[in-house]
């Protein structure tokens, strides 16, 4: 059995989850419009830049989220997956999932994006492992807008991933072959780490830093929408 990592968005996605997610809200009138799309672009703009405070920005976007009951975020999200997350997967991302599926390889998506706002996405991919940044929940299981533990955000990948591995008597260094596709040079911490680092519609950092260690560069989206 070999290990078959994916990011999500940019990567399996041709759009930002977590930003649809707050343009999302902001459309359909459960934030101020104006205030929101002006920190949620800040926010956005950082990460690209990969100078986000990963901490600040997940506090931020749990805050927003704990102004809901669950069952309000639940039937928000539905609608989420039905206009926009659904419309944009495109079959060759879903066909390189299914790829390594069918190998019967063990599969993950690991991303910086909260658990929240991913976990639908993951199933809708057939993918059941997701390793996201975890939201604390309440006793009854209502987000409290703070964040569990540390972020899934940079080197912060490799330690939910190991933790992860860990539960399930695996190690990231005892696969035969591990794969790990991304298209962020946030993501070069654990890129490094797999025998098999695929840069996937990668951004120019990364696409440098793949052209000059040698990594295959996979680019899903040939519609324009690869970032």
């Amino acid at each position: 059995m070999n290990l078959a990592l994916f990011d999500l968005d940019h990567t399996l996605l041709p759009l930002d989850s977590d930003h649809e997610w707050g343009e999302f809200m902001a459309r359909i009138g459960a934030v101020d419009a104006d205030s929101f799309r002006k920190a949620n672009d800040q926010w956005f703009a950082h990460y690209q830049n990969g100078t986000l405070d990963p901490v600040a920005y997940l506090e931020f976007a749990l805050g927003n989220l704990a102004r809901f009951s669950r069952e309000q975020l639940d039937e928000m999200h539905l609608q989420f997956m039905d206009e926009v997350v659904k419309p944009a997967i495109l079959p060759q991302a879903v066909a390189l999932v299914k790829k390594h599926l069918d190998a019967g390889d063990l599969v993950a998506i690991v991303t910086a994006t909260n658990h929240f706002v991913t976990k639908p996405i993951a199933l809708h991919f057939g993918v059941e492992h997701l390793i996201a940044a975890m939201p604390v929940l309440d006793a009854q299981g209502n987000l409290t807008g703070k964040l569990d533990g540390t972020p899934t955000f940079g080197p912060g990948k490799i330690v939910h991933t190991e933790a992860w591995l860990d539960r399930l008597g695996h190690a990231l260094d005892k696969f035969e072959r591990s794969y790990f596709y991304s298209d962020s040079q946030n993501d070069i911490p654990l890129l490094e780490r797999v025998t098999d680092p695929i840069a996937t519609n990668p951004n120019d950092k990364l696409l440098a830093h793949a052209q000059a260690r040698g990594w295959p560069v996979l680019n899903l989206f040939a519609d324009g929408h690869a970032q």
